[in-house]
């Protein structure tokens, strides 16, 4: 059995994978500890699901096989990944990944140093209309190629866990998903509490609309002769695929994304937070 401890749990997405582990998709999975900053979150989570609170977050590190850190301030991210990074622990990192670039970046390099494994991120890019786009992206030539793009999703600005950052990264994962990590510029405006943002790459843009407050999401691909649109829905199959990945480096499973890719939606996120601030 894999020991996996979970690091902030106060999203509802610990009970997401908590609930999966209880229809036995993980057989090889036991939680062996829960930590958050909110001592009562955790006891209802202990109370609920049988697990151990941890008294610290950084208890299990002698003994944990994976760690999953899911506060929803990704504030508190680099700081519970680093004692864990040290051991060498299999790591899963909730979106945002963190709310600062240079905290992404570093965190990224010791993740990269010492070789620990690691997943995470908005579960918004494994939906199968995002791949389907992300495929005809790779595909495209000629007539098909790749002329533009857009992404609709929500924000909600408003909050403690981090403001602009906390619910935007589900945006940017998906266009990055799609586009690719590596933006050349990006320019957004901000009018009535929403922001449009243009990533550039090499021979295209692709627009971003954060809407505050609405759950809508939506997305088109244009080429040279077609679109491809339609309405965004997040399923339990994009949470359930996001941890089977994990699940899948537990077991001593090859990682399947590049390690700079878990930094990139952070640095473009503070591009479009810088551009709005500066006007540049």
């Amino acid at each position: 059995m894999k020991k996996v401890v979970i690091i902030g749990c106060e999203s509802s997405h610990s009970e997401l994978f908590l609930n999966l582990l209880k229809c036995g998709y993980y057989p090889e999975i036991e939680i062996a500890g829960v930590y958050c900053d909110d001592i009562e979150i955790a006891k209802k989570i202990s109370e609920n699901y049988k697990i151990k609170i941890m008294s610290e977050y950084d208890e299990a590190v002698s003994y944990a096989d994976g760690v999953m850190i899911m506060a929803r301030d990704g504030g508190k991210h680099y700081k519970y990944a680093l004692p864990y990074i040290k051991e060498g622990v299999t790591m899963f990192i909730d979106k945002p990944f963190t709310i600062d670039e240079n905290e992404a970046v570093e965190l990224v390099n010791r993740l990269r140093e010492s070789n620990v494994r690691v997943t995470g991120g908005s579960c918004c890019k494994y939906i199968e209309f995002i791949q389907k786009l992300k495929k005809e992206h790779i595909d495209g030539k000629n007539d098909n190629k790749t002329v533009g793009g857009f992404v609709r999703a929500p924000i909600f600005s408003n909050n403690s866990y981090g403001g602009f950052f906390f619910y935007s990264p589900h945006l940017v994962e998906m266009i990055c998903e799609i586009y690719g990590y590596n933006p050349i510029s990006v320019k957004a405006f901000e009018n009535n509490g929403n922001v449009t943002a243009i990533l550039r790459y090499k021979d295209f843009d692709v627009t971003a609309l954060f809407v505050e407050g609405s759950d809508t999401y939506f997305a088109y691909r244009c080429s040279m002769k077609s679109v491809t649109a339609s309405e965004i829905f997040v399923s339990n199959d994009a949470f359930k695929a996001v941890f089977d990945e994990f699940y899948m480096l537990l077991l001593g499973g090859k990682q399947m994304r590049d390690y700079d890719s878990f930094a990139a939606p952070v640095k473009v996120l503070s591009a479009i937070k810088k551009t709005i601030e500066i006007g540049e």
